[in-house]
């Protein structure tokens, strides 16, 4: 049996636990490497976000399509997604066909050079965790994201001022 000791973050047999802050550090260290990969293909992490979401859709999506999906994945400002997709036109990784946009040969050439270079990257980060631990890890990751969503529906639905109004200064 694992226990913690009151007021501790720490388990006396597995180490820390997980919290809002160890997912965040765990987040930005992981997201980090792929942004190194990423700036070598002079292409953001939201512009890779919005080129795997054209390149794995089943079929071409409209532009609301892909802000949708980024904004679900990314919780970005619609504004700053469309820039993106404008980038990936200019750079001719995405095309408009009709009211839809598609991903080009060069677009999925690109998804493919940045997922070959970063497969021995996320291999030395990933290897040697244990089967069990890494499906604990994904249920727990996935209620923490379910409620997080959830959480951040029910503050979009009260407004920017929230449930109790606006805040004195």
């Amino acid at each position: 049996m694992t226990t913690t000791a009151p007021g501790s973050t720490e388990s006396r047999t597995t180490g820390p636990v997980a919290d809002a802050r160890a997912l965040g550090l765990a987040h930005y260290a992981a997201r980090g490497v792929l942004e190194h990969v990423l700036a070598r293909h002079g292409i953001t992490f939201q512009e890779q976000v919005a080129l795997r979401a054209a390149v794995t859709a089943g079929a071409p999506q409209s532009p609301d399509d892909l802000v949708a999906q980024v904004r679900a994945s990314l919780k970005a400002d619609p504004a700053g997604i469309r820039a993106s997709l404008d980038e990936l036109l200019t750079r001719r990784l995405l095309v408009a066909d009709g009211a839809h946009l598609r991903p080009t040969a060069a677009g999925r050439d690109l998804l493919t050079a940045v997922g070959a270079e970063t497969a021995p990257l996320s291999a030395r980060i990933w290897g040697g965790i244990p089967a069990d631990d890494l499906a604990a890890a994904g249920r727990v990751l996935t209620l923490v994201a379910e409620r997080a969503d959830a959480q951040l529906a029910a503050l979009n639905a009260e407004g920017p001022e929230g449930a109790s109004g606006p805040t004195s200064r």
